[in-house]
C-alpha cells in the first residue's frame, strides 16, 4: 500500500536521524544552556565552513534576518528597497516595518526570480537596497544584480530562506554559495526549509567584518557586555535546542538537496509529453535545491487543478495566489499592472506539488498520473 503523500514528510526524515536528533536536544536539556549556549556557537562555526563565509549571525527566525541585515546597513526613514513582487510577505514586510519604501518589482516567466531589466527601471536617486529573493531553490542573476548595484552605490541583501544549500557560479568560473554573494544573505530555518529546525529559527552572512560585529549586538538587545548597550538592536536569538537539530542536519544538506534534484527529474521526465504543463528550468548560473517544485500549468484550469490533486488525497499549494503589489498592506499609487504581467500571469498558473527527501517514486507516479489524467 503506498504510503500517503505529504506536501513535506518531516516525520519520515525525523525518524532516520531520530537517535541523533534526541541525544543532541537531550544533552542540552541536561545542560541547561538554553541560551546562547555551545551548541549554538558550534553550529555557528559549522555554517560558517559550509558557506565559505567569514560570518554568520544566528537569530531567531528568516524574517527577524532580514530585519536585522536591514538595520545594520543603516537604511534611513524614507530610503528605497527594491525587490520582487513574486515572493512571500516577509521579505517586503520588514522594509515597511522600518518604516523604508519598498520598490516592487516584475519578475522572470522562467525563473521566477527578479527581472534585471526591471530592475534598472526602478532605480531612483532614493534608492539604497536590492534584495534578490533566490525563489523556490534557485539563485537569482547576481552577476547582472551586482553590476547594478556597483553601478549606483546600493547594498544587495539575499533572501536566501528558499535556497540554503544552492552554488552560484560566476561567468569567470568563480563559485559561491548562495547568501554569500552581496554585502548580506539572510535565510530561515523553518521546519520545512531544506535546512529546517523543529521550530524557528534563522541566519545572517556576512563577508564585512565591521557589519557582523554590528549585526552581533544587534540580535541580542545592542549588547556586546551585560546591561552595556552599544546600539539599538531587538531579542532575537537562535536557541540552543534548535540550533543542536540544526547541526545534526548541515551534514546532510548536500544529500537533502541531491534528493530534492532527484524528485524533480523524476517529475519533469513524466511531464515531459504533455503541452500543457512547463516544468521548472534550472538557470545556467545555479544550481537548483528545489525547496519548491512548481509547475506553471498553460493550459487547463489550474484552480480546478488544485482541487482534483486534493480531492485525491494529494497535497498542492499556490505559491503565491495574490502579488504583493496588490496586497492590500503594500498596495501603492505609483504601481501599474503593466509592469507586473509576468507576476499577475503566474498568480494564475503556478501550482507546486509535493516536494521533499522522502517522495517515492510510487508517490510521484501516482502525482504525476493524476495531473496528466486531468489536463487530458
Amino acid at each position: 500500500m503506498m504510503k500517503k503523500i505529504q506536501m513535506v514528510d518531516l516525520q519520515t526524515q525525523y525518524a532516520k536521524i531520530q537517535p541523533k536528533v534526541d541525544k543532541a536536544v537531550l544533552n542540552v536539556f541536561s545542560s541547561a544552556a538554553f541560551i546562547n549556549g555551545p551548541e549554538v556557537q558550534s553550529f555557528q562555526t559549522e555554517l560558517e565552513e559550509y558557506l565559505g563565509v567569514k560570518h554568520v549571525i544566528p537569530c531567531a527566525n528568516g524574517t527577524d534576518a532580514l530585519q536585522i541585515a536591514m538595520m545594520g546597513l543603516d537604511l534611513q526613514q524614507g530610503d528605497e528597497v527594491i525587490t520582487a513582487d513574486f515572493t512571500f510577505a516577509a521579505t517586503v514586510e520588514v522594509i515597511a516595518l522600518l518604516k523604508l519604501t519598498p520598490v516592487l518589482v516584475d519578475v522572470e516567466a522562467d525563473s521566477f526570480n527578479m527581472d534585471i531589466e526591471a530592475l534598472k527601471k526602478a532605480i531612483t536617486p532614493k534608492t539604497k537596497a536590492i534584495v534578490p529573493v533566490h525563489l523556490f531553490g534557485q539563485c537569482a542573476n547576481m552577476e547582472a544584480i551586482l553590476e547594478v548595484a556597483k553601478a549606483h552605490d546600493l547594498y544587495v541583501i539575499e533572501d536566501t530562506a528558499q535556497a540554503i544549500g544552492a552554488d552560484y557560479t560566476f561567468a569567470d568560473g568563480t563559485k559561491k554559495k548562495a547568501g554569500t554573494i552581496g554585502n548580506v544573505g539572510t535565510t530561515s530555518f523553518f521546519p520545512s526549509k531544506n535546512l529546517g529546525c523543529y521550530g524557528d529559527g534563522g541566519a545572517i552572512f556576512t563577508n564585512d567584518d565591521d557589519l557582523a560585529h554590528t549585526l552581533r549586538g544587534m540580535v541580542n538587545h545592542g549588547m556586546y557586555k551585560r546591561y552595556y548597550h552599544d546600539v539599538v538592536g531587538v531579542n532575537s536569538r537562535l536557541d540552543s535546542v534548535q540550533a543542536a537539530v540544526l547541526r545534526i542536519k548541515l551534514p546532510y544538506l548536500n544529500e537533502y538537496c541531491d534528493a530534492r534534484r532527484k524528485a524533480a527529474e523524476y517529475y519533469n521526465a513524466g511531464f515531459a509529453a504533455s503541452d500543457k504543463i512547463i516544468t521548472p528550468i534550472t538557470s545556467d548560473f545555479t544550481t537548483h535545491v528545489f525547496h519548491q517544485y512548481t509547475l506553471r500549468i498553460v493550459d487547463g484550469d489550474r484552480n480546478a487543478l488544485h482541487q482534483h490533486l486534493l480531492d485525491n488525497g494529494i497535497p498542492n499549494a499556490i505559491y503565491y495566489p495574490v502579488p504583493l503589489h496588490a496586497q492590500k498592506a503594500y498596495a501603492d499609487e505609483r504601481y501599474n499592472e503593466d509592469d507586473f504581467k509576468v507576476t499577475n500571469h503566474l498568480i494564475e498558473t503556478v501550482i507546486s506539488l509535493p516536494m521533499h527527501t522522502e517522495l517515492e517514486k510510487e508517490q510521484q507516479d501516482f502525482i504525476i498520473q493524476t495531473v496528466l489524467d486531468f489536463l487530458g
